[in-house]
């Protein structure tokens, strides 16, 4: 007997990209003895569910796009209570997931790797109710991803996120919240956080260090308002140079973490919206998902 393989993929991704590479992907996969369902997104969510639908149905689930269609096929799995296996072919503008993980350029390269099937363990986040694979961020620029159009990032790439980004530099909000982490609590006023289980973020990598994406542990980095245009300046620089002494950048490892706040805060769960929240609890949930990959680290 065959077995069964959902494809989902989002046609508009990385302007296009996956298209030139679809058929051949499709043989890849028909060659190494799968059956084929293959589903193209065409709104937000849609892969949330498909893959609630029919995940269980097939022995492996592979999904085609950036870190938003990857994070809808995750949030589906977790939701339906799923352990089928995934694979990636990162087709988007940034692919933070898939820079993480050493994943190749090339989605051929990609989708051969993955019927080697080689299961790595990777963390998966839970935010409240939702799930998230890689980041949950609040705070100074982390609307730009879900807030870029569609074609300007498809055409402008990494520009697009700093031409759009540049614009709110003389309009920082801070965020009065109290961080609860590993026994201790921060009250501060922050203008940027983010929890992370990445190695690459916004395609800048090494933002965060000693990562280890199973250890069950997120990087947790966390900027106060600065007192002035000298403060800023040095927290720029200090994040340009991957350096964390100073006094207004907190960063740590934890499991879980709670975070309360005065008023509602916009928070971005992988690139996308994830709602506005007066109350935030953030769990790490070890080693829940399963990927078919193969490193190019070592290449």
């Amino acid at each position: 007997m065959r077995k069964k393989l959902l494809f989902v993929f989002n046609p508009k991704a990385g302007n296009g990209k996956l298209r030139s590479y679809l058929m051949d992907i499709i043989d890849i996969f028909n060659q190494n003895g799968y059956e084929v369902t293959a589903f193209a997104t065409q709104k937000a969510r849609d892969a949330v569910e498909i893959v609630m639908e029919y995940g269980s149905r097939v022995d492996l689930v592979v999904c085609s796009g950036g870190d938003g269609t990857l994070d809808e096929v995750v949030t589906g799995l977790m939701r339906g209570g799923l352990d089928t296996p995934v694979g990636y072919i990162p087709t988007g503008s940034t692919n933070d997931f898939a820079n993480s993980l050493f994943l190749p350029k090339d989605p051929l390269e990609v989708a051969r790797n993955i019927m080697k099937q080689n299961v790595y363990c990777c963390d998966v986040g839970r935010f409240n109710e939702q799930t998230f694979t890689y980041i949950a961020a609040f705070g100074l620029f982390t609307d730009v991803s879900y807030d870029t159009p569609q074609d300007l990032k498809n055409v402008l790439g990494h520009l697009a996120y700093l031409l759009n980004g540049i614009t709110r530099l003389f309009d920082i909000k801070s965020y009065p919240l109290i961080v609860e982490a590993n026994g201790k609590k921060l009250k501060r006023e922050f203008i940027y956080g983010m929890i992370t289980n990445s190695r690459s973020v916004g395609g800048f990598k090494n933002l965060t260090r000693d990562v280890d994406m199973n250890d069950g542990l997120f990087e947790v980095t966390l900027i106060e308002m600065p007192e002035n245009p000298l403060e800023m300046q040095q927290i720029v620089t200090a994040l340009l140079m991957e350096e964390d002494d100073l006094d207004k950048i907190h960063t740590f490892k934890a499991s879980s973490l709670e975070i309360t706040a005065a008023d509602p805060v916009p928070w971005t769960l992988d690139g996308e919206f994830g709602g506005r929240h007066e109350h935030v609890q953030i769990e790490n949930r070890q080693k829940a998902l399963k990927l078919f990959l193969t490193s190019s680290k070592d290449e």
